[in-house]
């Protein structure tokens, strides 16, 4: 069926309307009136047909609607006029609501209710699950460990709870999968957050004296926890599983994840045969046969998971408590008027069950990192696939769209890790360990012909040439033949020393086009192909993690799309400045003291003290040389500061609520560190060292941090 479009827009000079569904564009006629129409000559009516419509200057999408529209073919003639053979609809422009945050899930669902007249504000506490510690943990923090959490944040007046990602990382049975950013499947949550004896593990002598002796430890032991857990496990499911898995509630989650839990059990049970979860190994002899199944096969999985029906069941049986107990937190929480806030990481491992069932999604001969800084001269190499975003728009990102459906069971609010990666990420050929070796993706390289017209010799043993070589001015892109970047930190090579004082002009110049210039309108428009239909997927209220050194489109189109961005005291982003003021912070924003990536505040004071004593005197604006240690008093201070900011919401660590009274905090500050980013094999084991159940009767702090709740007008 033919289907023309139109729809009135007033444009300048020099723009033009193009109308988008998936990868395909189609250009707009226009007419006067400011009326612009698109035709698309064939539209299938087995299906539903989604587009969008943007505006283009100079060849680059300068602006696209937030919310696609949608033709059903149901028969209904109301979404348009219909005649033989085609249909005629009238469209209008879909904005962005100026108050979308307002709009969105804890509001909907009558969680959160708006003030009249004033802004909506909330204080909250970010910490992973992992660190919780409970009289009835076993040894790491458990989902209905957040049941007690919750309790504390009703009682402190808090209505948010932030969480680090929750997904299953056991790849190698060790406590490096403890790195809670690599998960082996996007969906599966991690069997280490399940309640033992609400999954039918019998509380005998063994199970108490084990979880006493767990539970005690300072640390969380990342190795004997999970695989005593998945021992106990597996008794109760050789005791209880055929009876679950016959209840109509099992059979409605089965049904309903089929089509990521399957291929995630199956995945499991090879990891744990072959030893590995580097699935390009998994090939073997039998008999005179070879299995393999390195290469993902729907039909071959269903027929394994059949044939294997006990192994793999054991792993739908794990999934089906942890979804019951995350779900049954979360209804708890709400209905104390307390949300979730979930972390969307940046990154899918290689090694993973998304990356097995779906290769085509992601560039794994590539890795993502971040390039040089200040903080790090050679970069980061994070070794995750970067993502194959041409491909995925071919369906309209549905990966992505049930990904974020999945989060959105669980969670009303959600932190998107990296969100530069949804500009652009920095992509690093594999085999390669430094990040100076990667380049832009998606980026705007220079043709060769381009660069030999300015001399630059693009020859063997010239100006150009492997990555791995590294004593090279340029490095060829790996998706287009015959086009070359600049090289990250081209300037300290040889090959630049050597060159003429005009020809290190030339360069200099086109480098700091390519990596100040070249790419912001271009990255804008990468941004704004995606975030609408992954935004607009789910109604949780969105904020990103923008913090480093963030190109201009990042915070232009974070404002238009009204995610909220990271605002954290010690990391200005105004030029100039050593610290932040949060009286200046944006309304539209996640304020907050440290992150996991940081020391909190009582380690951070003692970390530096030459920027301690600059604190001090510029933000504190204290007398003389800073105290020695961050007192109580101290950290107070820096907590009513921060939660007095415009900020929608305040979510402050765990740890620097805990840092005004002088009795709850360990000795030792440095304690209270959850991650070493520079640590590339970090060991993430921190737990409260006090119980809920304690912290729940500390009248004094509990009473304090209400007051500056309430102060703040946030209660």
């Amino acid at each position: 069926m033919k289907l023309i479009t139109r729809i009135e827009y007033h444009t300048v000079w020099g723009q033009e309307l193009f109308l988008r569904s998936g990868d395909r564009i189609y250009p707009m006629k226009y007419a006067p009136g400011d009326v612009w129409t698109a035709e698309i000559p064939r539209v299938r009516t087995d299906r539903d047909f989604e587009y969008r419509y943007e505006v283009r200057q100079g060849g680059v999408c300068i602006r696209t609607e937030w919310k696609s529209h949608r033709l059903e073919f149901t028969g209904d003639e109301g979404q348009g006029h219909v005649r033989k053979g085609r249909i005629e609809v009238r469209d209008f422009w879909s904005d962005v609501p100026a108050d979308l945050p307002l709009r969105s899930a804890p509001f909907a669902d009558g969680i959160f209710s708006r003030r009249e007249g004033a802004p909506w504000k909330a204080a909250g506490t970010a910490v992973p699950v992992f660190s919780l510690r409970s009289e009835r943990s076993f040894g790491v923090g458990e989902f209905r460990d957040l049941k007690l959490l919750a309790d504390w944040a009703v009682m402190t007046g808090q209505k948010v709870i932030q969480l680090l990602p929750v997904n299953d990382t056991t790849m190698t049975w060790t406590w490096e999968d403890s790195y809670p950013y690599n998960a082996n499947s996007s969906f599966a949550l991690h069997p280490q957050f399940l309640c033992l004896t609400e999954a039918g593990v019998e509380a005998d002598e063994e199970y108490d004296a084990l979880q006493k002796e767990l539970n005690g430890l300072l640390q969380v032991d990342y190795e004997r926890v999970n695989s005593e857990k998945h021992r106990l496990l597996r008794k109760a499911f050789a005791q209880t599983g055929r009876k679950v898995m016959s209840t109509k509630a099992f059979r409605t989650f089965y049904r309903e994840n089929e089509t990521w839990l399957l291929p995630y059990a199956v995945f499991c049970v090879l990891r744990d045969e072959f030893g590995t979860a580097d699935f390009s190994q998994w090939k073997r002899k039998s008999g005179r046969a070879e299995e393999d199944y390195s290469v993902y096969d729907a039909g071959i999985a269903a027929r394994f998971a059949a044939s294997r029906r006990k192994e793999t069941s054991y792993w739908y049986f794990v999934q089906y408590h942890l979804h019951r107990q995350l779900l049954d937190a979360r209804d708890y929480a709400r209905s104390k008027g307390v949300i979730f806030k979930g972390d969307l990481p940046i990154g899918v491992s290689r090694t993973s069950a998304d990356a097995w069932v779906n290769p085509r999604l992601f560039n794994l001969d590539s890795q993502a990192g971040a390039p040089p800084d200040a903080f790090s001269a050679d970069g980061q190499n994070w070794g995750f696939p970067t993502y194959n975003w041409e491909e995925m728009s071919r369906d309209g990102y549905s990966w992505w769209k049930s990904r974020l459906g999945n989060m959105s069971r669980y969670f009303d609010a959600l932190r998107i890790d990296h969100i530069l990666g949804f500009f652009r990420i920095w992509e690093i050929p594999l085999g390669e360990k430094s990040g100076l070796m990667g380049h832009f993706n998606p980026a705007l390289p220079y043709a060769a012909g381009e660069l030999a017209s300015m001399g630059f010799d693009l020859t063997s043993g010239g100006h150009a040439g492997k990555v791995g070589d590294g004593d090279v001015l340029f490095v060829p892109d790996p998706h287009r033949k015959g086009y070359w970047h600049p090289r990250i930190e081209a300037r300290s090579t040889r090959v630049y020393a050597g060159l003429s004082d005009g020809m290190k002009r030339k360069f200099d110049s086109l480098y700091d086009d390519f990596f100040y210039r070249r790419h912001n309108l271009f990255w804008k428009e990468s941004a704004m192909r995606k975030l609408p239909p992954l935004l607009t997927a789910t109604g949780m209220l969105a904020c990103g993690e923008d913090l480093g050194m963030i190109p201009d489109c990042v915070p232009d189109v974070m404002r238009e799309y009204r995610i909220l961005s990271l605002e954290i005291q010690r990391m200005p982003k105004r030029l100039g400045e050593n610290f932040s003021d949060p009286a200046h912070y944006p309304y539209y924003s996640v304020c907050t003291t440290s992150t996991h990536d940081m020391n909190p505040l009582r380690a951070w004071w003692e970390e530096d003290l030459e920027v301690t004593d600059r604190f001090w005197r510029e933000a504190l604006h204290g007398q003389g040389k800073a105290p020695e240690h961050c007192s109580p008093e101290i950290c107070r201070r820096i907590v009513e500061m921060n939660l007095a900011a415009p900020s929608m919401l305040a979510i402050l660590p765990l740890q620097d609520w805990l840092s005004m009274s002088g009795s709850l905090s360990p000795a030792d500050p440095s304690s209270e560190r959850i991650n070493l980013p520079s640590v590339s094999r970090h060991y993430w084991r921190y737990r409260m060292h006090l119980t809920l159940e304690n912290l729940l009767g500390q009248e004094s702090l509990n009473a304090l941090v209400r007051e500056i709740v309430s102060a703040s007008g946030r209660l």
